[in-house]
């Protein structure tokens, strides 16, 4: 399973470990991503999303409606971009 959330976009992050002696070593900070199904009364179906916990309170404050609204025109946008960069 990918480690981003589908509703924020959050991803691990990077960095070191510093142990008391002061070594360091590579490591990875991975979101709180969670398997959710979400039921969509507009579509009269389930959704399964890959989401964070600040993207689940993010579900349940705007609407799992409005929040894919979103996510569909952002994905419009991305495709309208990399179009754009491909006709150059």
């Amino acid at each position: 399973m990918s480690r981003v959330c589908d509703v924020t976009g959050k991803k691990p992050s990077f960095g070191n470990t510093i142990s008391h002696s002061h070594r360091k070593s590579r490591r990875r900070w991975d979101p709180n991503i969670q398997r959710q199904r979400f039921w969509v009364p507009g579509e009269k179906r389930w959704v399964t999303l890959n989401v964070s916990a600040k993207g689940i309170k993010t579900i349940n404050k705007k609407g799992i409606e409005a929040v894919l609204a979103d996510m569909r025109r952002r994905e419009v946008e991305a495709a309208a971009v990399k179009a754009k960069k491909r006709g150059r």
